[in-house]
């Protein structure tokens, strides 16, 4: 697939072209072309090693392609300090393990798809991220940066929480000394990450560095339709997947009749197969009875095929089959090695899942372990059976509401600037039963009200129950419903905090953890309106 040519034999505009196609954005680009015309480009691409690489780095791997096809000199940073920083997704004890995996994994990625890995340098945070001269100019720029520009920053890319750990706010700081310490030209990055690039491009020269050129990928949809995902099992293939599994996933994929916009099997033939197979064009096999084979020779006439739905979804998803499975055998094949099936075993542990005998069986078993895993949550459906204005507060409801317990619970909610009293009586809704008392305004709490929120513009919605659910009926996340949940989440070691950087809304407005659905016996918790909202 799509041999490197020789850089030596090209011209600065077609250098540009291969740099530049396909991107969503190009902060700099007369920076860019100005190198260009006198020497090759240096670029870094750098990747947190928290979730395992999943088939969508095939896109950031097919625009590495790229830029060594266009001569440039190219950094792919295992960014290990990154991930514990963003809200300790990656713990101390796994970063070892988890930069082994990464580098074993991309460098296959690359062979996969012919790239020459002498083109390239790799480079771990940790070598250079905790040398004096880096913590200093990390100090300069905490002296820089305001804490509202380090948020905004860092808001598409950090988990947000309502209250964020400081590591969160150094991380878009730290992605910008990188460009310095890298000695790069430019950093290349998804569209996500363009209010870091920005925050850069400010910053730096106040520390009297250089601004660099920022390049950037637009996000790929998952196969669900949605961004994909690391966490989101069913929105992604992951790079060892076998041939039965990828057709599994490819058959449940989001690909509907003429949709062009929210498709991520369409996307990833024009982000990644396309790309590397330029020459020789898509080959789409179909039945005589539908008109029999038809190649595309270019993207935009498949996409118009599709969009007219000349081309049917299964059709389109038999295409590409083939594709990822050619992409994906040299990367299993390789990781079957011992020693490399000991190292995916130890960098990515399956979640513990209680059950009977286990270790979390029993009474008491959450607060038994430090794990951080959803049973540990007490949630229940509750029923509002009276609800009136806090005196002392103007924001805030009072609740009584009924969780199964004989006695309802007194329960303090954030949601009079958002929901109307009318329309909270005999509502019901989603609790969390098991947080510590506190008193709201003098109003001792006992639960929380679990909702749908953004900042911007400031919306929250009440998660809702299925249709017929009663009081008390018990939330469970899917793949985790056995085990017995703590009888207290300790505030000290912050479990909810940690547990709830990972719930939000779905692009379908359902509740998920780790893209795990939250369910009932009765079905799905869903919100009204909000998608891909973190739940608070």
């Amino acid at each position: 697939m799509g041999a490197v040519n020789n850089p030596g034999e090209l011209t600065w505009e077609t250098k540009l072209n291969l740099i530049t196609r396909n991107l969503q954005e190009t902060l700099g680009e007369d920076k860019l072309t100005a190198i260009l015309k006198e020497r090759d480009l240096k670029v870094y691409w750098g990747t947190a090693i928290t979730g395992r690489p999943h088939i969508a780095y095939f896109v950031p791997m097919s625009k590495i392609a790229d830029f060594l096809r266009a001569g440039c000199e190219v950094t792919i940073l295992f960014a290990d300090l990154h991930g514990y920083l963003d809200n300790q997704k990656a713990p101390w004890e796994l970063l070892a393990l988890r930069t082994q995996y990464y580098e074993n994994v991309i460098k296959q990625m690359l062979l996969s798809i012919n790239v020459p890995l002498d083109k390239l340098k790799f480079v771990r945070g940790t070598d250079y991220q905790l040398s004096r001269e880096y913590s200093l100019d990390v100090y300069r720029m905490s002296s820089a940066i305001t804490e509202h520009d380090a948020k905004k920053a860092g808001a598409e890319v950090v988990k947000q929480v309502e209250h964020p750990l400081l590591s969160g706010l150094l991380y878009p700081g730290l992605q910008a000394l990188d460009e310095e310490y890298l000695k790069v030209d430019a950093q290349f990055g998804g569209v996500d990450q363009r209010k870091i690039f920005t925050m850069s491009e400010k910053y730096l020269p106040q520390l009297g560095y250089a601004k660099r050129i920022h390049l950037m990928n637009p996000m790929v949809p998952g196969l669900t339709g949605g961004k994909m995902s690391s966490s989101e099992e069913d929105s992604k293939i992951d790079l060892l997947d076998q041939p039965a599994v990828v057709k599994k996933k490819l058959k449940k994929a989001f690909c509907e009749p003429g949709n062009i916009t929210d498709n991520g099997v369409l996307s990833f033939v024009k982000h990644v197969i396309f790309p590397l197979n330029a020459e020789e064009g898509f080959l789409v096999p179909r039945s005589a009875d539908h008109g029999g084979d038809i190649r595309f020779s270019t993207y935009e006439a498949l996409e118009e095929a599709f969009a007219k739905q000349d081309i049917h979804p299964g059709d389109l998803k038999a295409a590409v089959e083939p594709k990822i499975n050619k992409l994906l055998e040299p990367i299993i094949k390789h990781f079957e090695d011992p020693e490399l099936k000991k190292l995916t075993a130890k960098a990515y542990p399956p979640p513990a899942k209680a059950g009977k005998g286990g270790a979390a069986a029993g009474a008491g078993a959450g607060a038994a372990t430090d794990e951080q895993i959803p049973s540990r949550l007490d949630i229940r459906v509750g029923k509002i059976v009276e609800v009136e204005n806090h005196p002392e507060a103007d924001s805030l409801y009072v609740e009584k509401i009924d969780v199964g317990e004989g006695v309802p619970r007194t329960i303090v909610s954030g949601l009079k600037n958002f929901v109307p009293i009318e329309e909270m009586k005999n509502r019901n809704v989603i609790v969390l039963c098991n947080l510590k008392p506190a008193k709201m305004r003098g109003i001792e709490s006992c639960g929380m009200v679990l909702c749908a929120s953004v900042d911007e513009p400031r919306a929250v919605e009440p998660l809702s129950p299925p249709e017929g659910s009663a009081p008390g009926e018990k939330v469970f996340v899917e793949g985790y419903e056995t085990g017995t949940p703590d009888e207290v989440l300790n505030p000290k070691k912050k479990v909810w905090e940690k547990l709830s950087a990972d719930l939000k809304t779905s692009s379908q407005c359902e509740a998920q953890w780790q893209g795990n659905p939250l369910i009932t016996k009765l079905g799905k918790i869903t919100c009204k309106s909000l998608k891909s909202a973190p739940i608070k």
